[in-house]
């Protein structure tokens, strides 16, 4: 199992060498508050809509004073946005009055801010304070059951499980590498097993297309000849920037996370 998984985890760093958080931010306050507006929407959509957010509140102790419906109204287009503006609120107001407004280094206290979870704040470790991290959302949980490195759905079980099995410094790279292939291959519906590298390896390979030139055409993203979610990809990205057009308002709060 562990040598395994570790090749997997070796075939895909060489798959996606560039593999990264697919946000844009530039400090840690950002990325907590766009890991947060990311729930159950794509990270293109949060990227669409943080500049406005950002020139406006660039700092905790300015977003900890926004008028509530003001920042509901720059948030809209993430979806649930009630719900996320009483998060940003909350979390930019304790970490003003409890941290000298710097955002935690540190896990025991990054899931006391209102909002954040383990996800989010592993996120926030792991690319911003450069601290080891597994972040289980949707695409690492699913591929992470299909490589049969766990059966459960539970994320905290899964990334004990899955982090016994990598050394702790491959842990935010794992994470990231799986993100990657989840989006871009190995989809939920409709994995494109014909067109994975990785197949050989795969022990639920033949879950998806198998036909090659049919697999080939489900690839996203950079694979698929499509820009990625960053308006700001980093160094080395091979794919387009996405499109900085003002994203439109979410009509309701039923979105997928991309």
């Amino acid at each position: 199992m562990v040598r395994r998984a570790r090749r997997i985890n070796r075939e895909l760093a060489d798959l996606y060498p560039y593999a990264h958080p697919e946000l844009d931010f530039e400090n840690p306050y950002q990325l907590l508050v766009a890991t947060v507006l990311s729930a159950q929407t794509t990270d293109l959509r949060v990227n669409q809509t943080t500049p406005a957010l950002f020139a406006k509140y660039p700092t905790p102790e300015d977003l900890a004073a926004a008028d509530p419906e003001e920042l509901e109204q720059l948030i809209r287009p993430t979806g649930f946005f009630r719900a996320k503006a009483k998060s940003l609120l909350g979390l930019s107001a304790a970490i003003r009055d409890r941290y000298d407004g710097e955002v935690p280094g540190r896990l025991e206290d990054l899931v006391t801010l209102p909002g954040v979870g383990r996800k989010t704040a592993n996120v926030v470790l792991g690319n911003a304070f450069g601290v080891p991290g597994i972040t289980v959302d949707t695409h690492f949980g699913r591929l992470a059951r299909r490589f049969g490195w766990t059966t459960s759905d539970d994320p905290e079980k899964i990334e004990q499980e899955v982090g016994a099995l990598f050394p702790k410094s491959e842990w935010t790279m794992l994470s990231h590498r799986l993100i990657f292939h989840g989006r871009r291959i190995c989809h939920s519906r409709r994995p494109a097993c014909g067109a994975c590298p990785i197949a050989p390896l795969c022990p639920s390979y033949g879950e998806g297309e198998t036909d090659p030139e049919k697999a080939k055409k489900l690839l996203k993203y950079e694979m698929g000849g499509a820009p990625g979610q960053r308006l700001r990809p980093p160094a080395g990205y091979p794919g387009r920037p996405a499109p900085a057009q003002t994203p439109r308002p979410a009509t309701d709060d039923r979105q997928e996370n991309g």
